[in-house]
Order: C-alpha cells, then structure tokens, then sequence
C-alpha cells in the first residue's frame, strides 16, 4: 500500500470545495465523507448496498450512496464515482480504480502525483 496526500479541486452538480486527497494504491475505490459529499453533489441510491470489513473483523460499514464528481489533478479535468462512507476520516480517497483508468502515477522518491500527458490531450479533444 502506497499513499500520498495534496489539496484538489472537486466539482459536483451543487457546489465547489478544495479537498484534501489522500492517494491510496491499497483503497480499491474512491470514498469521500458524506458531509463533503452532501455539499458538493446529489447522492444517489446504490442499487446494493456494500459491505465493507474493517480492520477489526467485529466492525462492517454498510455503504448505501454513491456521487459523481469532477477534480483536478495538476490543472487536468477528471471526474469519477466516489463511494460516501459513513464516518470516513478523510475528506477524500482516491483509489486504484480512479488511478488506473486516468493513469495517475504516483512518485514517492518527489512526493508528486501526475497524469499520463496522453490522457490529459484524449480529454481535451
């Protein structure tokens, strides 16, 4: 597990906010908290809900919302689903999922995130 945390810009259908991300390989999607979440978007239902372990196997979080949103990365629009997690620590987790489908690459040795340059002309055409 890999993880880097910057400040970015998120868009929703309701409003604007600059959100600390933390980049997480080990995340398999992406989560935000359910007050950020309520400000900047519409929750929308799941179709099933999500069972999710936690690290005491006593403990399950039932997720039941989902928002689309638009951020920023290095000045590049990218957007995706975020899971709301109830109680989530974090303002916003971006996970495998979102790094691999816009090829965000992660560098620990300059403490940077990036996006594949391939990826950021595809989504200007």
């Amino acid at each position: 597990m890999s993880i880097l945390k910057f400040s970015m810009l998120y868009k929703g259908s309701k409003g604007q906010a600059d959100l600390m991300s933390l980049f997480d390989s080990g995340a398999s999607f992406s989560c935000i908290n359910p007050k950020v979440a309520e400000k900047l978007g519409n929750l929308e239902l799941l179709p099933d809900v999500i069972h999710i372990q936690t690290a005491s196997e006593a403990h399950e979080i039932l997720v039941k919302h989902r928002v689309m949103l638009d951020f920023y990365l290095n000045g590049t629009r990218l957007s995706d689903e975020f899971i709301v997690i109830p109680a989530l620590s974090e303002e916003a987790i971006i996970g495998a999922a979102t790094m691999q489908k816009w090829r965000i690459k992660l560098d620990f040795e300059h403490d940077t995130v990036s996006v594949d340059p391939k990826v950021a002309i595809a989504i200007l055409k």
